[in-house]
């Protein structure tokens, strides 16, 4: 059996998983070094990707005419979306700090080009939609990696793809996955943001998991499972 992690290192890792957060303010002016960035990147790009695609690109923006016009997009997207819901929600919504785009000294949009290696990639065949998961697991590795280093990450999704196409030239047949607010920050928050105010709770793993069958939660283990995952939880305090 093979254990190339030490529990000083599994610790680390779960630190990393559990302190993460979305960040959309508290960012300082302290610029991120290359090498610092260099080293997300790349953990970004070692990332699982269907059938060893690599579908992702990254487009590093720091000149602040492009970002407000990422930012004017945002404005107009969030009132759009403050229509859908009724107040007191709509006024709450409307006071959420929810992007850090001009605060932040690196701004990051991560694509998604499904004609990278040509029409056929394995893997990808029955389930299209593979090609966009695995750019996920690349912001995902992008995110834990910016954590481990101290940098604060937001993911702005109150967005135009429309208007990040035009605006940072992406080619038609791109997809614009995520834009991503970077920079070093004055603190990381206990719990999430959203869930601090109180929008929606944080579900317990209980609610989330079933055993064999969808919404089947028979198993006489549950309890001890659920003490084990709680004192593991607990450690990482």
């Amino acid at each position: 059996m093979v254990d190339d992690f030490n529990e000083e290192e599994k610790d680390g890792f779960y630190k990393a998983i559990y302190s993460r957060r979305d960040v959309r303010s508290h960012f300082t002016s302290k610029s991120i070094k290359n090498e610092i960035l260099s080293k997300i990147l790349q953990a970004a790009h070692h990332a699982p990707s269907v059938g060893f695609s690599q579908p992702w690109n990254f487009i590093l923006i720091k000149d602040v005419q492009t970002k407000q016009k990422i930012k004017d997009s945002f404005e107009e997207e969030k009132k759009k979306a403050s229509q859908l819901v009724e107040e007191p929600k709509k006024s709450k919504y409307l006071s959420f700090k929810l992007e850090g785009i001009l605060e932040s000294p690196v701004n990051l949009c991560v694509t998604y080009d499904p004609t990278k290696f040509g029409p056929f990639v394995i893997g990808r065949s029955s389930i299209p939609e593979a090609g966009l998961y695995s750019v996920c697991c690349a912001i995902q590795n992008l995110w834990l990696s910016a954590r481990v280093e101290g940098v604060g990450l937001g993911w702005v999704s109150i967005l135009s793809n429309d208007v990040l196409k035009k605006v940072l030239n992406i080619p038609e047949h791109v997809i614009p996955v995520a834009y991503l607010c970077l920079g070093y920050v004055d603190e990381f928050a206990d719990k999430p943001d959203l869930q601090t105010a109180g929008w929606l709770p944080r579900l317990e793993l209980k609610d989330v998991v079933y055993f064999e069958k969808w919404n089947d939660k028979e198993n006489q283990n549950w309890e001890s499972i659920q003490k084990m995952i709680k004192e593991n939880l607990d450690t990482l305090k």
